[in-house]
Formats: C-alpha cells, sequence, structure tokens
C-alpha cells in the first residue's frame, strides 16, 4: 500500500498571515522531541488526506529533511464555518504502541439477505492499541458465512497477535439476525384487515 505523505514545515512567524497563503498551524510532537513544535501545512493537501483516508489515517510526515511516521492527533475546527483551524500531529517511533480508532468494513451483508439474515452494526470503529506499522487503515470483516446469533467481537477482526483492544472486553460490534420484513409485512396486513372490518362493522 503506498504510504500517505504529508509536507509539513516549521512556523517560524507566529502572525496570521500564512492562513492567507493557504496554510493551517498546528504543532507535532512525539518520537525523539522534548518539546512541542510550531508547524505549518498547506489546507488543500491536508484536506485531500482526510477526504480520502479520514482522520485516523498512518501519515509519512515530511517534516524538514526528515521523514517520519504519525498520525493526525486532534484537528480543531470553526464552529459556524468547520474551517480548520488548528492540527495537531504526533511522531511515533517503530516499537513504539499508540492508540487508533480503525474503521471497520463488514463485507457480505448480500450474503446474509440471501439467508433471510440481516447485520445489525453497533459499532463502526475498533479502539485498538499496538506498533503503527502493524495496525490497518481499515479492518476488513467477511459476515458472508456467519448465521443467525453470531456476534462480530475483537476476536472476529483477525488482526496481529500483539494488537490489543482498548475497547470494553466484551465489546460487540455487530450481530447476525433474522429478517424481520415479513413479520412487519404480515403484521401490516393484519392490522389492515382488522381496520376494514372494523369500518365495514360500523
Amino acid at each position: 500500500m503506498e504510504q500517505i505523505i504529508l509536507d509539513v514545515e516549521q512556523r517560524v512567524n507566529k502572525t496570521r498571515k500564512f492562513r492567507e497563503e493557504g496554510f493551517v498551524p498546528g504543532v507535532v510532537y512525539g518520537g525523539k522531541s522534548e518539546k512541542a513544535e510550531s508547524i505549518k501545512v498547506k489546507e488543500i493537501a491536508l484536506k485531500k488526506i482526510l477526504s480520502k483516508h479520514g482522520m485516523n489515517a498512518k501519515l509519512g510526515i515530511q517534516f524538514g529533511d526528515e521523514k517520519k511516521s504519525g498520525f493526525i492527533k486532534e484537528i480543531q475546527r470553526q464552529p459556524l464555518t468547520n474551517k480548520i483551524v488548528h492540527i495537531d500531529i504526533q511522531f511515533v517511533s517503530k516499537d513504539q504502541n499508540v492508540k487508533l480508532q480503525v474503521p471497520i468494513v463488514f463485507k457480505g451483508e448480500e450474503e446474509l439477505v440471501s439467508k433471510q439474515l440481516q447485520l445489525n452494526v453497533n459499532k463502526q470503529e475498533a479502539e485498538v492499541l499496538g506498533k503503527i506499522d502493524l495496525i490497518p487503515e481499515v479492518i476488513h470483516v467477511d459476515v458472508s458465512q456467519k448465521n443467525a446469533g453470531d456476534t462480530i467481537t475483537f476476536k472476529e477482526l483477525n488482526l496481529d497477535e500483539s494488537i490489543k483492544s482498548h475497547d470494553k472486553l466484551d465489546e460487540v460490534y455487530a450481530a447476525v439476525t433474522n429478517l424481520v420484513i415479513e413479520k412487519e409485512i404480515e403484521d401490516e396486513a393484519t392490522t389492515t384487515t382488522t381496520e376494514t372490518e372494523a369500518v365495514k362493522a360500523e
């Protein structure tokens, strides 16, 4: 998979002029840095990454002559316009454990429907703890062979054994149940018939 690269520049001028030039202010910290450093990133490039990969994407961060690994820790937005006004980026080393929320994509729901089953999704993200290189950007779960009563828990996410769940130990991300469409139609038909008979009786 191609690594996502975000260019980050050191921010020397603390005035607001650079915003007019298309930059978003922020800070970077973590890794070998003992303190946070002021930075700026191109707003267009940042929006492109967020639109395509989301906020939890693993990044290759080009900072001066160095390329480091990291992720977006926090984004602050203007309440009325939703415009990005500040960004926090955290550097991480390859042997450092990080906590991330990873989106879950369930595949095979069409097969469930063909078996008169449905998938009820309780949570679309998993909060995990592990080394950044081992945490996927998206967790894919195949539910096509599941049966009524089956649940999707952390074990079914099929992650590297070194990755731990930061959610509740008994967290159920999704459950397979019987379709209720036919019963609802039958109930509606019964209700309609009862109402019709009541009208005739009047």
